[in-house]
């Protein structure tokens, strides 16, 4: 393998897949960083997309296998990068990459060791923590690579010495608890890729005034796809958290958490989209649902997006209200009652639902900053990475190049589109230096 050649991505889910796989299909040798235990992002936890309603891990995992069998691709994951020399060309990365305590070119995929491991109760991150699992698992069957991992903060042998019965249990002799961690120093890379997505407003407060963790009832946008998704918690049919009873009357509220003076003063891009969609996907589950949008503006400037909008109108009994939120309440029964200014009547309202729906603001990764000094590069006055107006993949040093949410709230195709035009300046890069 020619090193000159070598492009890092950083960031595993649709933007820096389709990056990688762009590249690789050059001849350019990638090595794709994902911090996380497997890649595909967030678009492995939605059950569908907008505007086809396709299914979401139907597109994405054909992606997923073909980046784990490219032979011009190689996947670090459970990794984080932690230092950059050099320059466009020649860069030296390193990272830093944590046990799995299982090893990934011996395990099968069996499951014996989560089926046997004694330790339950560790939070699921891929169902957003609604379901637990036991310390040994794999995030979802789909998972690339297809490997189990253990939870080293939580496995009763790691902290305490005790317990070995996944070790027992497994055949391939594949659980190793000598694993530490490791830093991988990476040479002569030509150029990188930032791909690392986005966070979302949920995980960075309460939430307070819309009731959310208050009322069970009240639920985050991706916390509703993971409810309603067929490998989700509920097995795709939806229900009510308290009482596990279907819900007849969902509102869904946009804006929140964004475009104020007192959160973050942007709009998110997507919200009006995905949430048109979640009340489709709804009603496709129980035709007699009511599904209410509250929203301030539509945004649907992408082409199809109005007539996709007008089509949840008309077939899928969806209501828009134009209106400001006061506040959600929350009855005896824990229902969500939606307290709101009609703007059409320039009065308060109250609506009932079984439950409440919230489009939280998209918001910059979690250590963005970290990777900004990293990096060398800077970020924008909301903390995304600064790119330029007229070329959206350029960040402020040559040879860094971004794509998809981390420089700015956008829909998966075109974060797609972006990681094409990421991998094309990149490889042109490549080819500069071997000229």
């Amino acid at each position: 393998m020619d090193n000159s050649r070598n492009v890092v991505v950083v960031g595993g889910g649709i933007a820096g897949i389709q990056a990688a796989l762009d590249l690789a299909d050059m001849g350019i040798h990638v090595h794709l960083i994902e911090k996380k235990p497997c890649i595909g992002g967030k678009m492995a936890q939605l059950d569908k997309t907008f505007p086809t309603l396709d299914c979401s891990i139907c597109i994405l995992a054909p992606k997923l296998s073909e980046c784990y069998r490219h032979k011009n691709i190689t996947i670090h994951t459970l990794s984080e990068v932690k230092n950059v020399k050099g320059e466009r060309g020649n860069f030296v990365i390193d990272v830093l990459k944590n046990p799995r305590y299982i090893k990934e070119d011996v395990c099968t995929g069996c499951g014996d060791c989560s089926r046997v491991c004694p330790v339950r109760g560790v939070y699921n991150y891929f169902d957003v923590n609604l379901t637990t699992q036991a310390a040994a698992y794999i995030p979802f069957p789909s998972a690339v690579p297809p490997v189990y991992l253990i939870d080293g903060e939580k496995c009763a042998y790691i902290n305490y010495g005790i317990c070995e019965l996944c070790v027992k249990a497994c055949g391939a002799e594949a659980i190793d608890f000598n694993q530490k961690e490791e830093l991988i120093s990476i040479k002569n890379i030509n150029s990188v890729i930032l791909a690392t997505g986005y966070d979302l407003a949920e995980f960075e407060n309460p939430l307070r005034g819309y009731g959310y963790k208050k009322c069970k009832n009240v639920i985050t946008a991706l916390e509703f796809e993971r409810l309603i998704c067929a490998s989700g918690p509920l097995g795709g049919h939806l229900k009510r958290l308290s009482d596990g009873k279907e819900p007849k009357k969902i509102a869904f509220i946009q804006c929140v958490n964004s475009r104020s003076y007192k959160a973050k003063q942007y709009c998110s891009s997507i919200c009006c989209m995905y949430s048109a969609k979640e009340a489709m996907i709804a009603h496709e589950h129980d035709n007699e649902l009511e599904s209410y949008i509250f929203y301030i503006d539509v945004r649907a400037g992408n082409k199809g997006f109005q007539k996709f909008i007008n089509r949840g109108e008309t077939e899928y009994n969806i209501r828009y209200v134009k209106s400001k939120i006061a506040q959600i309440k929350t009855d005896a029964q824990q229902n969500p009652i939606i307290v709101y200014e009609d703007f059409e009547s320039a009065k308060i309202k109250k609506l009932k639902v079984d439950l409440a729906v919230l489009a939280t603001c998209i918001i910059p990764p979690d250590g963005i900053e970290e990777l900004a000094n990293i990096f060398k590069i800077d970020l924008n006055k909301y903390n995304f990475i600064k790119t330029d107006p007229f070329y959206p993949v350029l960040t402020s040093r040559e040879g860094i190049y971004t794509c998809g949410c981390v420089h700015e709230p956008m829909d998966i195709p075109r974060s797609v589109a972006e990681a094409s035009g990421a991998a094309a300046k990149a490889a042109e890069s490549v080819r500069e230096v071997e000229i």
